[in-house]
């Protein structure tokens, strides 16, 4: 299930952030309010959003100095931001507000349904980019997992190689003993035995060696 996105409407009048939710709310996705720059830059502490709606004029911190901290930030610098204003001064106006950091700059009043589909691609942008985060951060622990099990794996084929290696010495010294002196038909028999089987294991250990053909 995709994890529902956060955006974050900056306003200072509450009829215009009322409005924005009215809008986008057909979008299904997590929406938060801020009435200025100050609140705004607070929200942005703690949670990540995929795309900005930010009012230009506002009392205090304005949108373009409220845009600059986003922008100097490193953990907001990447986020989306489209300017809103009610008023439009020229291309200048309009540059200052890309120059700002923003993706895109809408007057108002401005068509409801050309705004909700802006914003329905950052959102979509943002979640696939989030799928994508949360993959690779799986991929790399199964690939931590494989490693450790290889390595643990590895180990255990060395002990069991060292233990074998002392059963097969012991097994030789048993048959050299045999060979010289002793007369028990049947112990030499199976000191030979033992001698085939410690062999048979020993292929079976080579062969699981990583690399083993």
């Amino acid at each position: 299930m995709v994890q529902k996105a956060k955006i974050l409407l900056v306003d200072d009048r509450p009829e215009n952030l009322l409005a924005l939710e009215a809008i986008l709310s057909a979008l299904d996705q997590t929406l938060v309010r801020a009435s200025s720059g100050e609140e705004a830059l607070k929200a942005l502490l703690t949670d990540d959003f995929a795309v900005i709606l930010l009012d230009v004029q506002m009392p205090g911190m304005d949108g373009f100095e409220t845009a600059a901290h986003i922008k100097r930030r490193e953990r907001t610098r990447d986020i989306p931001i489209i300017f809103l204003t009610a008023i439009n001064h020229g291309p200048h106006h309009t540059f200052r507000g890309y120059a700002a950091g923003a993706v895109d700059y809408i007057s108002k009043p401005f068509d409801p349904w050309v705004l909700r589909a802006k914003v329905s691609v950052f959102v979509d942008l943002y979640q696939k980019n989030t799928q994508l985060k949360e993959q690779a951060a799986l991929l790399r622990l199964q690939l931590e997992t494989d490693e450790e099990q290889s390595a643990i794996g590895g180990a255990l084929l060395g002990e069991l190689s060292a233990r074998l290696a002392a059963v097969e010495e012991q097994a030789e010294a048993l048959t050299k003993q045999l060979d010289a002196g002793a007369d028990s038909t049947g112990a030499a028999a199976t000191a030979a035995h033992l001698e085939r089987k410690l062999v048979g294991l020993r292929r079976a250990l080579d062969a699981l060696r990583p690399g083993a053909s």
